[in-house]
């Protein structure tokens, strides 16, 4: 499914790039005091650090060597993805926004059943043991409409997602045993759209609904990322608040030739709430 693994984890560069969107707003910010007030819906600059409280549904279907694989749907007991966002006004109405959380889970079967592989029904009993983990991050720059109270944004930027999984096997296929150990990457860019609505009750107090697209079919790998979401922000104090919202993501990655897995596609729902602690200037 994924290509052979990668020497830089997605976890570095990711940490990379939030440093230079905080060490951006910090140079942006020495100049906000020429500019006029925002709306009272927007901060100069806020980053938000948290957890993403997701409820998964896997699919992976494959196609091998060996024959063609259907997982069907994978509910999985609920998980915590940690997330970092942050946004940076760059003019009274412009800005920059960013995104990144990941998921990482270990996984352990045991099959004991009549298969079909290949078109054949066939006997099979394996132990499994399988390492996914997906990294998504996105940055995108913003322009919002409105003064008042309610502002609206759309967004362009980039999406950077990646994939990796190890899986390591060991089968009795119609008496006959064998083992499989494989381990896959994939990582891509790909355009981003950002919509947003924020609503402020006052300064210290806002309603925000969001959604974005990303979508790449050219190249090897292909997919979508799509993601949307209902929260609300509440600063106690001048400068420290708290954040929650609820959201949906669906990520769809097909990638096609090349290695034991040949074509496959991974298909990842979640759902669930997400909870911050915010810093604004």
């Amino acid at each position: 499914m994924f290509r052979r693994h990668c020497t830089l984890p997605a976890v570095r560069k990711t940490a990379q790039l939030a440093t230079y969107f905080a060490a951006g707003s910090a140079l942006a910010l020495t100049s906000a005091g020429a500019l006029a007030d925002p709306s009272p819906a927007l901060d100069r600059f806020s980053l938000s650090a948290g957890a993403y409280y997701a409820d998964p549904t896997f699919r992976v279907n494959a196609n091998t060597q060996y024959g063609n694989f259907q997982s069907g749907d994978i509910d999985r007991n609920r998980t915590t993805l940690p997330r970092i966002r942050g946004e940076l006004l760059l003019f009274d109405s412009q800005g920059l926004s960013f995104d990144y959380f990941t998921y990482k889970k270990n996984n352990s079967a045991a099959i004991d059943r009549s298969a079909l592989i290949g078109g054949t029904t066939s006997s099979l009993s394996a132990n499994a043991d399988a390492n996914l983990q997906v990294d998504m991050a996105s940055l995108a720059y913003k322009w919002w409409i409105g003064q008042g109270s309610d502002v609206f944004g759309i967004g362009l930027g980039a999406g950077y997602y990646r994939a990796h999984l190890d899986v390591n096997a060991a089968a009795t296929l119609n008496g006959t045993a064998g083992t499989f150990n494989e381990s896959y990457t994939e990582k891509t860019w790909a355009p981003l759209v950002e919509l947003g609505w924020k609503h402020a009750f006052s300064k210290d107090f806002r309603l925000y609904a969001e959604a974005s697209g990303v979508k790449k079919n050219w190249g090897r790998v292909t997919g979508h990322i799509y993601s949307a979401a209902l929260g609300a922000e509440w600063y106690p104090l001048a400068n420290l608040g708290i954040g929650a919202d609820y959201g949906i993501t669906r990520i769809n990655i097909n990638r096609s030739g090349g290695g034991t897995i040949n074509d496959a596609n991974l298909d990842i729902r979640l759902k669930g709430p997400s909870a911050y602690v915010k810093v604004r200037f």
